[in-house]
């Protein structure tokens, strides 16, 4: 009996695992996260934190200032995905959303999924001015080092050391 993932080359697949990297202090970013974790998955994910000492370790030429902006994922040849594509390449990993995923893949599926990852984009939006940003909204800044300046851009500046011990990585 043939099946209809054995037509769409899903025993030759040419990525074999994925590496979702996702906002850690965002909440909707880790609520989707745990829901990933709990998917049976056709292609392994790796979930890891984007901006992380383990991230800039493993994609150095990666921009992980880009990658606290919008979701990337990247395959094990090298593959990046950002924003809406990565949703797509996330969806086509999981058994029960392979279908969805290839349905987003067409011209007119791929509007709906930029749609929804500009939706998720303005959610974050709105809970960065929850109490993230500074008082006057110029300067978002994150436990682990990265600040956000309008004008600059997102910048780097490693947390102090306390207590005669500093953060490695």
């Amino acid at each position: 009996m043939t099946t209809g993932a054995a037509d769409r080359g899903v025993l030759k697949a040419p990525v074999h695992g994925l590496t979702v990297l996702y906002d850690a202090e965002c909440a909707l970013c880790t609520h989707l996260r745990n829901w990933l974790a709990r998917q049976s998955q056709l292609v392994p994910l790796e979930l890891v934190p984007a901006g992380s000492a383990e991230a800039r370790a493993r994609f150095p030429g990666l921009d992980h200032s880009a990658s606290l902006d919008e979701v990337t994922v990247v395959g094990d040849s090298g593959q990046i995905y950002q924003g809406s594509r990565a949703w797509i390449v996330v969806l086509w990993a999981l058994r029960e959303h392979r279908p969805l995923a290839h349905k987003l893949s067409t011209p007119a599926g791929a509007k709906l999924a930029r749609g929804a990852v500009l939706a998720a984009a303005m959610w974050r939006g709105a809970q960065r001015g929850a109490g993230h940003w500074n008082r006057g909204g110029a300067v978002y800044r994150r436990a682990d080092g990265w600040t956000y300046h309008p004008q600059r851009g997102w910048a780097y500046e490693p947390p102090p050391c306390s207590g005669g011990a500093c953060a490695t990585g």
